[in-house]
């Protein structure tokens, strides 16, 4: 899971005047829009997150049930009256809201945990993970059908939908780390353990599925899963992803120089004494809970793109590694929200929607950019 660089002084990365200093721009403008996008980028974070929480209080005993009913029934008729003067029939419903929450986050966590990704060249960890994820579905939906036992509270907690996702979050980061495991002790490029498990795990989804379809009887549609739908992303799914996504982001905040260390030279940070393999793992495993996430509305073939696209969008204008971040999430959201605008307007599925808006942003990005490669390693 390792690459080692000996990288050259960066002066983006050293301080040194930039190209908009050094001409006599002013970088401050810029760099005060980027935080605005940002500010604004964490404000519907915020009130996504707090809607989660309304939909799960609001069945919680006593006072605080009542309020947070009548503040989630206030959401709806705040809906209700942006569908009537928008003459749709589409915020008045809670999936929609659940769906754009769901999307929000992972349009923030997503490029957050890819920015490392991409500039550590292992942007296939995200597919080969998604693969594993569907892995894990098919595990699960055997977990769930089991009915007794723990597979039984599993269910009258979680629910059905929440368990199974639940299943797929534990297989997905015991793959990722076996893939950490197998990439570090074989002697084989560096691809070859990554092609190995993306299309073994695949291959034992589809044959754990195939095995499991006479006795097996739950209403979940496969597909779903493999190309994205809003329709399977539940209320619990919605809470899984929210925890998520707020334990992912304070990790990078909490580790984020350990982290652009390692990125951009992992043999000094070896000599510093730093515990490589386990941020490695950290990271990788962090990869894993982002892809379940985001699973429920991009699909297991499409996943990765959330992952790398904003990333390789950015990196086209950034100046620095931390605007890199700044920009791929604001890429994010963009892509997110066009996609599942897109998707509910015209009836398609949200997974394709949102990779084709991230491409288009990608390849204006490549056309506006005064470089043909993306920010330096070196």
């Amino acid at each position: 899971m390792s690459t080692d660089r000996h990288t050259e002084a960066d002066p983006q990365l050293d301080g040194e005047p930039t190209e908009d200093t050094r001409s006599g721009r002013a970088p401050w403008i810029r760099e005060g829009a980027e935080l605005v996008g940002i500010g604004l980028v964490g404000t519907l974070a915020v009130g996504m997150l707090a809607f989660i929480a309304l939909d799960w209080l609001r069945a919680a005993p006593g006072a605080i049930g009542s309020l947070a009913g009548s503040w989630f029934a206030g959401v709806l008729t705040l809906g209700a009256w942006a569908d009537f003067y928008l003459g749709t029939n589409v915020f008045r419903h809670p999936f929609v809201w659940r769906a754009a929450a769901t999307g929000v986050l992972i349009g923030i966590v997503g490029p957050v945990v890819g920015a490392f990704l991409v500039h550590r060249q292992m942007a296939l960890i995200g597919e080969t993970l998604a693969h594993t994820a569907f892995a894990g579905v098919a595990f699960g939906m055997l977990f769930v059908a089991l009915g007794a036992g723990l597979a039984g509270g599993a269910v009258a907690l979680f629910g059905s939908s929440g368990t199974l996702l639940l299943v797929a979050l534990v297989v997905s980061a015991a793959s990722a780390l076996g893939l950490q495991w197998l990439t570090d002790r074989t002697d084989s490029y560096g691809d070859v353990p990554i092609a190995i498990v993306l299309t073994g795990s695949f291959a034992v989804g589809t044959l754990v599925i195939s095995w499991s379809r006479d006795f097996v009887a739950i209403a979940i549609d496969i597909e779903d899963f493999l190309f994205g739908s809003l329709a399977i992303v539940t209320a619990t799914g919605a809470r899984l992803v929210a925890v998520l996504s707020v334990v992912v982001v304070a990790l990078v905040i909490y580790n984020y120089k350990q982290f652009l260390f390692i990125t951009f030279d992992e043999r000094a940070a070896h000599v510093a004494r730093l515990n490589v393999d386990r941020y490695n793992a950290l990271l990788i495993v962090m990869t894993a809970t982002v892809v379940v996430g985001a699973m429920q509305i991009l699909g297991v073939i499409l996943v990765a793109g959330l992952l790398v696209i904003p990333v390789a969008a950015a990196s086209q204008v950034a100046r620095s590694f931390r605007e890199t971040l700044y920009l791929s999430v604001l890429v994010g959201q963009v892509a997110v929200l066009g996609g599942l605008a897109v998707s509910i307007g015209a009836s398609l599925p949200p997974g394709g929607s949102i990779i084709v808006i991230a491409i288009a942003i990608y390849l204006v990005a490549v056309a506006a950019s005064d470089r043909s490669t993306s920010l330096s390693m070196h």
